[in-house]
């Protein structure tokens, strides 16, 4: 055999050598990737559906204490004030309640109703955000409407208590939480400039209790990230296997050639 066949055998067994080590890898990253997607995404998924479970009931515990204070709504705020703030004293979660008839607060524990006739006046939905509230105004308010006929009850929290429910999800997911208009996640508001990054593996869910609307979804740049540190632990791995694998592939091939080479001088 000539030099140049030797040395040309040589190298395309050093080529199919590296092909053969490189499927392993190959595949073993694709697989990977398929993954580090697949957990992301139902990450989100499950994180929208949990955080409306979550908010539900931080937002009933809101129903609960405005169906306690429904008994007075029409009463003279002189009788009915008393009730409120020994209920306030009482709930710890419970910012305060007004009592609203045929639209106008009348009787409210957080501000004299003189002073702020109009801050609840304007609830359509069940649920909203409040941000100019002249006792807290640093704060946002979570007011809930309880209606019965022209009278109704409002009870407010801080909005620090759905924050506290928004930040138990510690797997890097952004959620919000939007209320018409307005919408507050773990770290502000509708008060801020810009919104939150959730481009990636994005998804919504809507509360059927309390018409709120729940966005997921993880900030740019997130799954690279997270493939490059899956990546850091996984490649050792991946790359023993290719090795392991070529060498087989590279013994199985020396052999088979000198088993033949073999034979030819047999048969000689």
């Amino acid at each position: 055999m000539s030099k140049f066949k030797v040395i040309g055998r040589g190298v395309m067994d050093l080529v199919l050598t590296l092909a053969i080590s490189s499927i392993p890898i190959a595949s073993g990253l694709m697989v990977m990737h398929y993954h580090q997607d697949s957990k992301l995404s139902e990450t989100a998924r499950v994180s929208a559906k949990e955080a409306i479970f979550s908010v539900d009931l931080a937002i009933n515990r809101l129903h609960e204490a405005a169906t306690a204070a429904i008994p007075y709504a029409g009463s003279p705020c002189e009788t009915a004030k008393e009730h409120l703030l020994k209920q306030i004293q009482d709930v710890q979660y419970l910012r305060a309640l007004a009592l609203v008839a045929d639209g106008r607060t009348y009787c409210d524990t957080l501000v004299p109703p003189h002073e702020n006739d109009l801050l609840y006046a304007a609830l359509e939905s069940p649920v909203q955000l409040i941000f100019d509230s002249p006792a807290t105004p640093n704060a946002v308010l979570v007011a809930y409407q309880l209606r019965q006929g022209n009278l109704s009850v409002i009870a407010s929290t801080y909005g620090m208590e759905l924050r506290n429910e928004l930040r138990a999800f510690q797997t890097g997911v952004v959620l919000l939480l939007e209320f018409g208009d307005t919408y507050i996640w773990a770290d502000g508001d509708s008060r801020d400039a810009v919104r939150p990054s959730q481009s990636e593996f994005f998804t919504t869910e809507h509360s059927t209790k309390f018409g709120y609307t729940v966005k997921v979804g993880y900030p740019e740049g997130f799954a690279a990230n997270d493939r490059r540190q899956a990546l850091t632990q996984v490649l050792p791995s991946l790359a023993l296997v290719g090795i392991i694998t070529g060498s087989i592939f590279y013994w199985s091939v020396f052999r088979q050639r000198r088993s033949r080479g073999r034979t030819a001088a047999d048969n000689a």
